[in-house]
């Protein structure tokens, strides 16, 4: 029996969006290791599973894939944690326009709540969210957003953009936002297709979407 099977063969009751809620106690040998470099890693435990120590968000499609999940999440990892080149609020800013751009309202409530806490006002949550320009933004900020909003609209940098964050930001922060988007991206949108549901007390999107379905559907 696999760990996508109950006891009869017909899939787990337990439904997480489109996809079996994964039990612990249930986990193959190779999901398992998965499952404990995740949950023993610089994450916070408490964002990671529910009270059965089920994975949550884009974590439990994850298990389909051991191998893969892992690299991702190491890399995910290491974008959050391993990136000096980047401070904790241009990091968080850059996740939110992420999760803006891409109408992610999972992605938005947990890094809304991962912004305050490294020093964001609910201002300048707003002024992401609404796409305004605010002048508590330090010039580094202000440039990052201005990287972010391009890479996830235009797919690329002009020669102009290119050239102030090569010089104001740094080649290596450059690197770690174009690496960064991309994550969030792939990020949001298994959180989309996989239709992973909001905590039951987790906040919308701003503009009132609460789940991992597609906006407007």
């Amino acid at each position: 029996m696999t760990a996508t099977e109950d006891a009869d063969g017909k899939g787990s009751a337990d439904r997480y969006g489109r996809l079996p809620w994964f039990r612990p106690g249930d986990l193959t040998a190779e999901q398992r290791n998965y499952y404990d470099r995740l949950t023993s890693g610089p994450r916070n435990r408490a964002s990671l599973v529910d009270a059965q120590g089920r994975l949550k968000g884009a974590f439990n499609a994850r298990l389909l894939d051991p191998p893969v999940g892992t690299a991702i999440e190491q890399l995910g990892a290491v974008l959050r944690f391993g990136t000096p080149a980047l401070t904790d609020r241009q990091r968080e800013i850059a996740i939110l326009e992420v999760a803006r751009s891409e109408r992610s309202g999972y992605e938005w409530r947990a890094h809304s709540a991962a912004g305050l806490a490294a020093g964001l006002q609910p201002e300048e949550l707003d002024a992401i969210v609404s796409g305004r320009d605010l002048d508590t933004f330090s010039p580094a900020e202000t440039l990052t957003r201005q990287v972010v909003r391009a890479l996830v609209t235009e797919r690329d940098l002009t020669d102009l953009l290119f050239a102030a964050a090569e010089q104001d930001l740094g080649p290596t922060a450059l690197f770690d936002l174009i690496s960064l988007v991309g994550y969030y991206q792939h990020t949001a949108l298994a959180l989309r297709v996989w239709r992973v549901p909001l905590d039951p007390d987790g906040t919308p999107f701003p503009d009132g979407e609460a789940v991992g379905a597609p906006f407007g559907h």
